[in-house]
């Protein structure tokens, strides 16, 4: 099946609310690819990131049943960049296969356009070439941070290490094509995404 003819990039920091953008998209018709959904699958039960990992870091990163230790190892890649560089280099590659896989899918092939779900766009550029337009969810840092902290439990250290690791929120502005407001009260989502909906609708219409 041939590549979906217009695939738009969702991208934003940890805790702006992409997942929930991606589901109005989702609810519209528009197939979604979330690489994160991807990675975990890759390093969930029967992953076939696994192996590889066991071989790289060894049974350090896996709990006494076996199962990789998400936590334990987001700590380690923070503290040893070789430890980071090393995963990225097992697990990038493995991504990009089953991205391409999703993008040709009869899924794909269905739906109006495709929006590829990539929280670290910006920061390593491996999609853009993929993608037509980039669309970012955005809000204030603080509130990031406060949702990250209610929903995952981190302590705000950690948080702050991962929001310094992504680019600054002016940089991921000035690069997005579009951007989504998600800063105060949610009801307002599902507008901008019907806004946005019908307009990559009509340019992936006319690109057909």
């Amino acid at each position: 099946m041939p590549t979906p003819s217009y695939i738009v990039a969702l991208t934003g920091g940890i805790g702006s609310g992409k997942s929930v953008v991606a589901e109005l998209f989702g609810q519209r018709g528009v197939h979604c690819v979330d690489t994160d959904a991807i990675a975990h699958a890759l390093t969930g039960p029967g992953g076939r990131a696994l192996t590889p990992i066991r071989k790289s870091f060894g049974s350090s990163v896996f709990t006494a049943a076996g199962a990789f230790d998400r936590a334990l190892m987001r700590t380690r890649v923070f503290e040893d960049a070789g430890a980071r560089s090393a995963l990225e280099e097992l697990l990038h590659p493995m991504i990009r296969e089953e991205v391409g896989m999703a993008l040709v899918s009869e899924a794909a092939s269905r739906a109006p356009y495709v929006i590829l779900e990539v929280p670290l766009l910006f920061e390593t550029m491996a999609y853009r070439r993929l993608v037509r337009l980039a669309l970012a969810v955005d809000c204030p840092v603080e509130l990031q941070r406060i949702r990250v902290m209610q929903r995952s439990g981190l302590a705000r250290p950690m948080v702050d290490q991962i929001i310094a690791s992504q680019v600054s929120r002016s940089l991921r502005l000035q690069l997005a094509d579009n951007v989504i407001s998600n800063s105060g009260d949610p009801s307002k989502l599902p507008r901008q995404v019907e806004f946005l909906h019908e307009h990559y609708e009509k340019r992936a219409r006319m690109e057909r």
